[in-house]
């Protein structure tokens, strides 16, 4: 489940008729008359915000200007925590990214292209990777995976890397990316186990 989207459904049935109007009131020059006056809950405001891309899960501006207009503290701390869990995320998930791209760079070495192919990369962009580094196999893979990534965005995962591989029958590759992954997410288990321990223990020693 959408962790923005469960966001906005939260914020929505949190606000009252008067707040609803208030907001529907400050979006009158972004959404058109007709269809603020159909609208019935926070949701459906949102709803509208998303599809006409005033508001997503990286572009949450005008969702805080609405929300320290009502003056609820309480709803604006709901958004700053979730901007919060959601750096957090991402900041994990490129560290795995970058872990995977290690893993790859030292195991792939002539097949590369192949791979740069599975990623969807342009001919023209491989070309022009083999001229950038004509004696370095390493180099020529992560600037292949450097550039799905970039493609990719949110979409770049280790789980869709490794699919990749499988694609291109570069099994042994995929089981030691899958492996690392695995053993980096025990390790991140242990590690938060061990801090709801010591938090509880602190808590009941109080």
């Amino acid at each position: 489940m959408d962790p923005f989207l469960v966001l906005l459904h939260s914020l929505s049935t949190r606000l009252s008729d008067r707040e609803l109007t208030e907001l529907k009131f400050l979006c009158r020059n972004r959404v058109s008359k007709r269809k603020l006056e159909l609208m019935e809950s926070g949701l459906d405001l949102f709803n509208v915000l998303l599809e006409q891309n005033d508001l997503d899960a990286e572009r949450t501006d005008l969702l805080r200007q609405l929300l320290t207009s009502l003056r609820r503290q309480d709803l604006l701390q709901c958004l700053d925590s979730f901007e919060v869990e959601a750096t957090a995320g991402a900041s994990l998930r490129e560290t795995d990214l970058r872990t995977a791209f290690d893993i790859i760079c030292d195991n792939v070495g002539r097949d590369w292209k192949r791979l740069a192919r599975q990623l969807n990369i342009s001919d023209t962009k491989i070309d022009a990777i083999e001229e950038r580094y004509p004696r370095n196999l390493p180099e020529r893979v992560r600037e292949s995976l450097r550039i799905w990534g970039n493609l990719q965005k949110e979409n770049a995962t280790v789980a869709r890397l490794v699919q990749v591989l499988r694609d291109c029958r570069m099994n042994l590759v995929a089981d030691l990316v899958e492996e690392e992954q695995q053993a980096r997410e025990s390790q991140n288990e242990s590690k938060s186990m061990s801090s709801m321990a010591w938090e509880s223990e602190a808590s009941s020693s109080q």
